[in-house]
């Protein structure tokens, strides 16, 4: 990877790249890219894990969560998972689904790894209501629910800085054949456009990435669905909270560690920044997404009652089911577990 990357900087007119380019490259390039490559990238034996990897709880939730949104709004019995990693989340709501509804649920994948796509075929059963697609364009007009975890937080962003009071991009270059920052004047009109929509103004040394493909992936998802609701989890910073980063959120993930500099061990590893949640809302709501609510993912999964399946009588073994089911439980409700991290945004449309 890191030979085509230089080969790819070097092809290029002013010899450098955005970082947006570079994670293009790094995380989704077809051959040497980190999401595409044959590789365990989520659980113990990968760099990261995700709410859905801890406990099939999470998957279960949802699917009541759903089934009590279907029934209350009379939508369609149907989801469709952008980004399903190894597919845990999908049986786990399937199975739940199975036993509350004597009607199946058409489920739909779009996921771009293809290691993924190969393990998600190895652990569900697809058929004429589980299916992978390549595009939403497949589903298009969808009526239901659009559901992600943790995808906007892996798009490519630019990455810009205040240097005594002037906006520069700063671009990724080579010096003495290492890769190394360089900041330009920033010139990018849709950058520009996003720092005054969104109304946020960085002080002196202060860096920030901007996701531009944001707006994109928002804008698929409206024009796909038709009528229903639209719940996405990840994590991320409102402008307010945005103020007080001063090195920005940009960060990568190699076998559980983190690493601030993310031109370290470029298609190994996977590269993560917080997600701008005002600017997703304000860009959905444009878009016909209209806002509902906004929880942190502990609060949202004890509305789903996941509280009721915490069974709290005393097992001396660790290592029993009961104890293990606990623990699994507690890190989703309690907000010094994982959950704590995570903020579950639900807008809707079609739905007056």
């Amino acid at each position: 990877m890191i030979n085509f990357l230089k080969e790819f900087i070097l092809s290029q007119p002013l010899k450098m790249i955005t970082y947006a380019e570079y994670m293009e490259v790094a995380l989704y390039h077809n051959e040497h890219g980190y999401y595409m490559r044959e590789k365990e990238k989520i659980g113990r034996k990968g760099d990261f894990i995700t709410s859905s990897n801890i406990s099939d709880f999470y998957g279960k939730s949802i699917a009541k969560w759903y089934f009590k949104q279907m029934n209350e709004w009379k939508l369609a019995p149907a989801i469709c998972e952008i980004g399903a990693g190894t597919g845990r989340f999908a049986k786990a709501f399937i199975e739940e689904w199975n036993r509350l509804s004597p009607v199946p649920i058409h489920y739909y994948i779009l996921e771009a790894s293809p290691y993924h796509r190969k393990v998600q075929q190895e652990i569900l059963s697809f058929n004429d209501y589980v299916k992978q697609i390549e595009d939403l364009e497949e589903i298009h007009p969808f009526e239901g629910l659009i559901f992600s975890n943790e995808l906007f937080d892996a798009l490519p962003v630019h990455v810009i800085e205040n240097h005594n009071g002037q906006l520069v991009e700063l671009m990724i270059g080579l010096n003495d054949d290492q890769l190394v920052e360089i900041p330009v004047p920033l010139e990018n009109e849709k950058i520009m456009t996003f720092m005054k929509s969104s109304g946020l103004k960085l002080k002196n040394n202060q860096r920030i990435e901007i996701p531009l493909l944001m707006e994109e992936v928002i804008s698929s998802i409206a024009h796909t669905l038709s009528k229903g609701l639209v719940l996405t989890v990840d994590y991320g910073y409102t402008n307010e909270e945005w103020l007080e980063r001063r090195g920005g959120s940009l960060r990568g993930y190699y076998q559980h560690q983190q690493f601030n500099d993310v031109l370290v061990y470029p298609g190994e590893m996977d590269m993560t920044s917080h997600v701008h949640f005002d600017s997703l809302i304000r860009i959905g709501n444009q878009l016909g997404l209209d806002f509902q609510q906004k929880w942190r993912q502990d609060e949202f999964l004890l509305t789903t009652g996941l509280l009721e399946e915490l069974q709290n009588h005393y097992d001396p073994d660790p290592f029993s089911e009961v104890s293990k089911k606990n623990r699994a439980i507690r890190s989703l409700i309690m907000p010094s577990g994982i959950s704590g991290s995570f903020h579950v945004i639900l807008q809707k449309k079609g739905m007056e």
